[in-house]
């Protein structure tokens, strides 16, 4: 019975992102609609801490911050708070990449042993390029040896690890989902530059696009004053712990710290403002649809509205409908992050959480179903404008 009613559920969504869109929205509308929703959710799961932003190419349309940076509600969120950023990082590795490449670093074409001589796999490790570690088409097991990340180990200890494992389909074939694999870009890029991953990012990207508050790593988030600080949630209640190492250890797949107000830049910088920073054929690259992601169709929330996805490089690639949404979320042990953008409606979303949950994916479902629903923007100009009272 209930398989049948999210059926029909599925099937009206469906109808309505399909059906003649209506008069094009106003932009006040859109974002205080959405802000009402968002503050509403945040309330009703008691999150600690949120931030949202609402973006065209050129322009802030809003940011929302609720709540505190943590359990004891002495310190505000605002928009300058830093938050981990999780898997979304792997957007940043991409754009940091696309920028190597124009600069002749290296190409995406290259293969990984070229760069990297010690490496080696069970399978044929010369037949693993760089596009294949970037768009989680290795061909590996998922998820290959996340487990010892989790139990704290290093990179330099897990890597060599990898050379028990074979190939269960060619690579570039089949969607793999990697943290370790994906961040031996690290090394790739430090063996073709001779500069620290950290010290790239924060030259060619954090910089250039004026982002104040992002980093790369545990150090800079702990040691800002203005961080939210991570929750579980035991016995009911939110409960603030400690950051946690782990991940940090793979910083391509998720080391990147950032504000709202950061992932507004970044989100921007996707959409074209920042043509000398990411070019538009960098970013058509990364954003080109590669290798489908059938599982992302059984998401949570997700799932009564996409048709189609696939993952393109360090970034995901939904089709709503017939609308196209380029899209990547982050979770690690007490925050949450989505960010996404609209090529077709010139529009992009970053939410941050302070915990875990799905309610991040409701909130990013609710604000692209109002989206969509409405009349694409004509040719060449953005949907919506900025208010004086959008921030």
């Amino acid at each position: 019975m209930q398989k049948a009613v999210r059926q029909i559920i599925r099937a009206t969504m469906m109808l309505a992102l399909v059906a003649p869109a209506v008069a094009r929205p106003d932009g006040r509308a859109l974002a205080t609609d959405f802000a009402g929703f968002f503050q509403q959710r945040i309330a009703e799961e008691a999150i600690p801490g949120a931030a949202f932003a609402i973006v065209t190419q050129n322009d802030i349309l809003r940011i929302g911050t609720v709540g505190h940076t943590d359990a004891s509600r002495t310190q505000r969120i605002n928009e300058n708070t830093a938050f981990r950023v999780a898997s979304v990082s792997k957007t940043f590795a991409a754009g940091l990449a696309a920028v190597l490449v124009a600069e002749g670093a290296f190409s995406w074409d290259d293969r990984v042993v070229d760069h990297l001589p010690w490496f080696r796999l069970k399978s044929d490790a010369g037949a693993l390029h760089i596009r294949d570690l970037l768009g989680q088409s290795t061909g590996l097991i998922p998820h290959a040896y996340d487990n010892l990340i989790e139990d704290g180990l290093t990179m330099e200890r897990i890597v060599p690890k990898l050379s028990t494992l074979g190939y269960i389909c060619e690579p570039g074939e089949c969607y793999s989902y990697q943290n370790i694999v994906f961040s031996l870009i690290e090394p790739v890029m430090a063996q073709s530059t001779q500069r620290d991953y950290a010290d790239l990012m924060n030259e060619k990207i954090f910089g250039p696009l004026d982002m104040r508050n992002a980093s790369v790593g545990l150090e800079p988030l702990v040691s800002n004053p203005n961080h939210a600080r991570p929750h579980v949630k035991s016995r009911g209640q939110w409960r603030t712990v400690k950051v946690q190492p782990n991940y940090y250890r793979v910083a391509p797949a998720a080391g990147v710290n950032a504000s709202v107000l950061d992932m507004a830049k970044w989100l921007m910088a996707q959409m074209g403002a920042n043509p000398e920073v990411l070019a538009p054929p960098m970013v058509r690259t990364i954003t080109d649809p590669r290798v489908a992601t059938r599982r992302d169709l059984r998401r949570k929330h997700w799932r009564d509205i996409l048709t189609d996805a696939h993952y393109a490089l360090g970034w995901r690639v939904y089709r709503v409908g017939e609308h196209e949404l380029v899209y990547h979320s982050g979770w690690v042990s007490g925050y949450r992050a989505d960010i996404a953008f609209s090529e077709e409606y010139g529009l992009g979303l970053a939410i941050l959480m302070n915990t875990e949950g799905s309610t991040i994916s409701e909130l990013s479902t609710d604000f692209w179903q109002r989206v969509f629903r409405q009349a694409p923007p004509a040719a060449g100009g953005p949907m919506l404008t900025a208010t004086a009272a959008s921030r």
